[in-house]
């Protein structure tokens, strides 16, 4: 089974499609390719990476794509769709010839409203891709949740999986109501979640690794060790913790019960699954 890193992203500045990294995040302001990244892949002896889209544009997804071409350590990209486009289908069934494309990314944190999700076209649009089993990751704030939970109760074969554990406000300490919609999210057992970008959700100077234990730990319990991945957010966790870091603060809170049957499967054998990247693999 290998290791993998479920979430992670790359990019070139001077695409130009990068709106929110600005001089204004320094450590984020330069170009981030897969040479940088591999030898924090070699340390924690991960095979690769599921690398993410971080542009709402179709062509960072063939720019990914196209490093995905380079390099074997890249082992899917998630792209971009927007569902709301008339043309989304052919967006998709191009991308979807590139043996690499193993998904797209919904990017609800960045809609105005989200219950936007609700609007019968965008339902219609993502009853087709879960009829067809396609991996769908979710970008989106705690806050945001309670369209997400009436999505899934009328999409529900969704193939879906929450970015960031729905970023709760890990800085605040509050649990509520994440939690609670957390854990209706879980009885939907199509979703599975990534332990990814909470490092960046806390106090990015003074975080503690106790303060992710009852998060990570509540989300490990709800959702159980088959429907869980671990994925460093990298570079973006670099805004609060280097690589290093995001790993021990998840291995910090793996329950002491869990076996390596268990973590192999939270470190790669879950998104293994997921997204289909060893042939005739199906949930």
């Amino acid at each position: 089974m290998r290791r993998i890193d479920a979430h992670q992203h790359y990019w070139s500045i001077a695409r130009g499609d990068y709106g929110w990294i600005t001089p204004a995040l320094p450590v984020l302001y330069r170009d981030f390719v897969p040479e940088h990244l591999a030898p924090h892949l070699a340390a924690h002896h991960l095979s690769g990476s599921i690398v993410v889209q971080a542009a709402p544009t179709l062509e960072e997804t063939d720019y990914l794509l196209s490093l995905a071409d380079e390099d074997d350590r890249i082992l899917g990209v998630v792209g971009w769709l927007d569902l709301h486009d008339p043309e989304h289908l052919r967006h998709y069934e191009r991308f979807q010839a590139h043996p690499k494309f193993v998904g797209f990314r919904m990017m609800i944190q960045e809609m105005a409203d989200a219950r936007t999700i609700l609007e019968p076209r965008f339902v219609e649009a993502l009853r087709g891709y879960a009829s067809e089993d396609v991996p769908v990751d979710l970008l989106l704030r705690c806050d945001q949740l309670a369209p997400l939970v009436q999505l899934v109760e009328m999409v529900p074969g969704l193939r879906g999986v929450i970015d960031h554990i729905a970023k709760p406000r890990i800085a605040d300490g509050q649990l509520e109501p994440w939690l609670s919609q957390m854990k209706q999210l879980a009885q939907h057992p199509g979703l599975h979640v990534k332990l990814s970008g909470m490092v960046t959700e806390a106090d990015h100077r003074a975080w503690k690794v106790e303060d992710f234990t009852l998060y990570i730990q509540s989300v490990l319990e709800l959702f159980g060790p088959q429907r869980v991945m671990f994925g460093s957010d990298w570079p973006v966790c670099l805004l609060a913790a280097d690589y290093d870091q995001v790993v021990e603060v998840l291995l910090n809170a793996i329950p002491q019960q869990w076996g390596e049957a268990e973590r192999a499967l939270l470190f790669g054998g879950n998104a293994e699954r997921f997204y289909k990247l060893s042939k005739g693999e199906s949930l």
